[in-house]
């Protein structure tokens, strides 16, 4: 079965479209939120299930045979593709006004991203990635994106959404590329990843991601020519602990520290 890649950016548009429709009128607005814990913090609205229910209905709509996997409706269907939802990655900024969430759809053949494609809607951004290209869309315009093509590890920039994320078994790693590295930024969620392929970011690491928070942007990463892997140097598009690079060098070097720490 050969893939139609123009109809599946078309969809990865034309659902992003759709999302924002959803999304924007409820952010910086005073919203019920939910707790998906029952111990600690794990915050979902009616933005995240409204915005994946209206993803979901385009991607039928277009590939009806297609397997789903989302974090707010779970797994639907089985096929070789799977098209991969978060529909506000960032929760956390979402609720507090800050304009560093996204929404993710990433699209996987046998259990690897080929395309994916992050939208901050209030920004007016779009990354978006299929084989060949990665894309950078904003106000009318596309231009090309490239990571920034850094290979070594003191002059490089960090993102991750917090150190805290370390604490415990994997805290030692995080202070070895903290010590490691330049300059150390946070709470970027999703955005960070698009900053890193569009060349503003060098490093971002993360443990314990699931497959919704990662699998759309490994796609943009890899086809700005950056590098992507799960700390063991295993395909990271099902999630674990995951760091990207601006480089194949750069990833080698930071999966060298954070595997001695």
């Amino acid at each position: 079965m050969t893939i139609d890649l123009a109809k599946v950016e078309a969809t990865l548009l034309a659902a992003a479209d759709a999302a924002a429709a959803h999304t924007l009128p409820l952010f910086r607005t005073t919203l019920a939120i939910d707790n998906k814990y029952t111990v600690g913090f794990d915050p979902v609205t009616e933005a995240d299930r409204g915005a994946e229910t209206v993803i979901r209905a385009i991607i039928a709509r277009d590939f009806p045979d297609h397997a789903i996997i989302g974090e707010e409706w779970g797994s639907t269907g089985e096929s070789d593709y799977c098209w991969i939802i978060d529909p506000v990655d960032g929760t956390r900024a979402f609720i507090s006004g800050a304009p560093v969430w996204g929404t993710l759809i990433g699209f996987a053949h046998n259990g690897v991203a080929i395309a994916g494609l992050m939208s901050q809607p209030f920004i007016g951004e779009t990354f978006l990635a299929t084989p060949g290209s990665a894309t950078y869309r904003r106000g009318g315009t596309t231009t090309a994106i490239q990571t920034s093509g850094q290979t070594e590890l003191a002059p490089s920039r960090v993102f991750t959404t917090t150190p805290n994320l370390f604490k415990g078994e994997h805290w030692g790693k995080w202070e070895a590329i903290e010590a490691a590295t330049r300059l150390q930024r946070f709470g970027m969620d999703c955005y960070g990843y698009a900053l890193l392929a569009a060349g503003h970011a060098d490093i971002v690491i993360e443990p314990r991601l699931n497959t919704y928070d990662i699998a759309a942007l490994i796609p943009i990463i890899r086809e700005a020519g950056g590098a992507i892997a799960c700390w063991d140097g295993s395909e990271p598009t099902s999630g674990g602990d995951v760091v990207a690079a601006a480089t194949p060098e750069l990833l080698e070097k930071a999966l060298a520290l954070v595997n001695v720490s």
